[in-house]
């Protein structure tokens, strides 16, 4: 299994990346294409429009916020269950993964959430 990195978007790519996939539901500012380096846009695999709004990057709702995203992802069906599917596929493989977002708090974002929430389903927290 490979491993999982968060890393924001605006920093450079690394060979140490593997598979850069961007999981915000919105465009990152200021950010092309080309320069994204992206393997995947999985924008389904984003928390909801009303939830991203609600939490608006406050560390005070966090821990709130990843209560109510780990919901959405447990409960995900249709494309975002499809997407979800598809990226803990890739998790699985030998490759790493690096999951890409444009907020600017390292610390309280969605994809610590997520990276978080891929471990828990593929048994990457348990100790050997």
């Amino acid at each position: 299994m490979g491993k999982i990195s968060v890393k924001r978007i605006y920093d450079k790519q690394a060979p140490t990346d593997g598979l850069r996939i961007l999981v915000d539901r919105l465009w990152p500012r200021g950010m092309t294409k080309e320069a994204a380096h992206l393997d995947e846009w999985m924008k389904e695999a984003a928390p909801s429009r009303a939830l991203r709004q609600w939490f608006a990057h406050n560390p005070d709702r966090f821990e709130s916020f990843k209560e109510q995203y780990m919901r959405e992802l447990d409960q995900a069906d249709g494309e975002a269950g499809r997407t979800l599917h598809k990226l803990r596929q890739m998790v699985r493989g030998k490759e790493p993964v690096t999951l890409l977002y444009a907020a600017k708090d390292e610390r309280y974002n969605q994809a610590v959430v997520l990276k978080e929430w891929l471990e828990e389903k593929e048994g990457m927290n348990k100790q050997s």
